[in-house]
């Protein structure tokens, strides 16, 4: 890989991440059906709770420049198990992302192409269950095939659109809060929590997945420039900068219009347009397509990097994780994980799959919390661009915070999640556990070595034809992770 991101895309990377569905539709949906206005109050305990693994997040990014993020911090301090039982658990949670986001999108761009007059037949509109005839929600297809397309194109050429696209975005939000408080009828801010503090709870468990985008973000640090001190500041400030404006939105957005009338597949656009703003409502549409976007491309970003760092170290088939000799970028796991994500976002309605992301990424940042916990005090010495502020205290009130979100989440969720778990422990134990010897000896990451990886130099460990270093064997030094 190549690096070429510095502070500016990182954050950009982050807020693209963090910003998207979680404002344009799942605040509508999460409103409306679960906490009513207290919807700030659900982001704000999911935010809290987010930051507590932030810091988390941000020492490790410190430390360990590598792109396996969550996998191969865990793995460097609870052992190779946990590490593998992490990523494949992200594997799957990163791909759900990028299935929610764009369903997200299609509700916006669906009320778009009906402002233009272009109607799509029923049976395109939405995945079986959410409507009358509807059999795929095509637009939400398209969306995963064009942005897997994008990020085939090379890191430099996508961060720059993901740049771009971002500047927009925030714009468009700023745009939102500024003539959207000129239109907030307090009456409709009241009863401010009409299914009660348990739905407000709910709903920050549902919508947790829209303030954690830093760790897609991490995966990054094989591409970032001197990403020990760039990757810490981008992770505080994406989600500094997002959870101002989550705020303010869902203010806006409740206070516009009642609660239980707003459409939670278009929600602000609808809002707008229900006190007369339809023009705006349009430019808003836009937005969230755009807003949206980087979210889908943030993530597919995520997963692609972490299933090349799960094959590069021989716990999956180095097939997966090979580099185009051109772009530099791991373009079959790319193309993949836009294909699995494209039919779950065509298949499934938006709430089941937002619950598979969420509860996949709490557990993640359980186990990260409790790392970071662990490696304080067994290896003290290590070089710490950035220190986790409060300990012990913040590491495990991210713990207990994801575990208590966890909670509120359905049980059809946890059995989801429990048969993924079991068949990448199968995986495991057929393949990736004899396999990771031959690459990596001694199956352990050094965090010791790791230290020493420069964050300046490029990093080309997986050639095209998937053979690991320049040996072409299938053995690799234990410090290669």
């Amino acid at each position: 890989m190549v690096r070429t991101l510095g502070l500016t895309q990182l954050t950009m990377i982050g807020i693209g991440a963090i910003i998207g569905a979680g404002i344009f539709s799942l605040a509508a949906a999460v409103a409306r059906d679960v906490a009513g206005p207290a919807v700030l109050i659900s982001f704000l305990v999911a935010g809290a709770a987010s930051l507590c693994a932030a810091f988390a997040y941000a020492e490790f990014a410190g430390m360990v420049p590598k792109a396996g993020s969550s996998y191969t911090y865990c793995a460097a301090v609870l052992g190779e198990v946990v590490g593998w039982i992490v990523g494949w658990d992200l594997l799957l949670e990163y791909t759900a992302i990028v299935a929610v986001v764009a369903i997200g999108m299609s509700g916006y761009l669906g009320f778009l192409l009906d402002a233009v007059g272009i109607h799509l037949p029923t049976w395109a509109l939405g995945a079986p269950g959410t409507g009358s005839g509807h059999r795929i929600d095509l637009l939400a297809v398209a969306i995963c095939l064009g942005v897997a397309w994008l990020l085939t194109r090379g890191t430099r050429t996508s961060a720059r659109v993901e740049t771009v696209l971002t500047i927009v975005k925030i714009a468009i939000v700023l745009v939102v809060i500024v003539v959207g408080f000129t239109k907030v009828d307090s009456g409709n801010l009241h009863p401010f929590a009409p299914f009660g503090l348990g739905g407000a709870f709910t709903g920050a468990a549902t919508v947790f997945f829209a303030v954690f985008g830093y760790d897609a973000l991490s995966t990054a640090a094989e591409e970032s420039v001197e990403a020990r001190s760039k990757l810490p500041k981008a992770m505080m400030l994406s989600l500094a900068v997002s959870m101002v404006l989550y705020v303010l939105v869902c203010v806006v957005l409740t206070g516009m219009q009642h609660y239980s009338e707003l459409n939670p597949s278009s929600g602000i656009s609808s809002a707008f347009q229900s006190v007369g703003l339809s023009g705006l409502a349009n430019v808003i549409a836009v937005g969230a397509v755009i807003g949206i976007v980087t979210v889908t491309f943030s993530f597919m970003m995520g997963a692609a990097r972490l299933w090349y760092a799960l094959s590069r170290d021989g716990l999956m088939p180095a097939w997966f994780g090979a580099i185009h000799p051109k772009r530099k970028v791991p373009h079959r796991a790319t193309w993949l994980i836009g294909i699995v994500s494209a039919v779950l976002a065509g298949l499934l309605p938006i709430n089941a799959v937002a619950e598979l992301t969420n509860i996949g990424v709490l557990l993640a940042f359980v186990v990260v919390s409790a790392s970071v916990l662990v490696l304080r005090y067994r290896k003290p010495h290590l070089t710490r661009s950035f220190r986790c502020p409060g300990m012990p205290v913040v590491p495990v009130l991210g713990i207990v915070f994801s575990i208590w979100l966890m909670s509120f989440l359905q049980w059809q969720t946890w059995a989801r999640l429990g048969c993924w778990l079991v068949v990448g422990l199968v995986l495991y134990a057929t393949y990736g556990y004899r396999r990771t010897r031959q690459v990596m000896p001694g199956g352990s990451v050094d965090l010791d070595a790791l230290e020493h990886i420069s964050d300046t130099d490029d990093i080309d460990d997986i050639d095209d034809t998937g053979a690991h270093g320049d040996s072409g064997g299938d053995t690799a030094p234990a410090t290669a992770r």
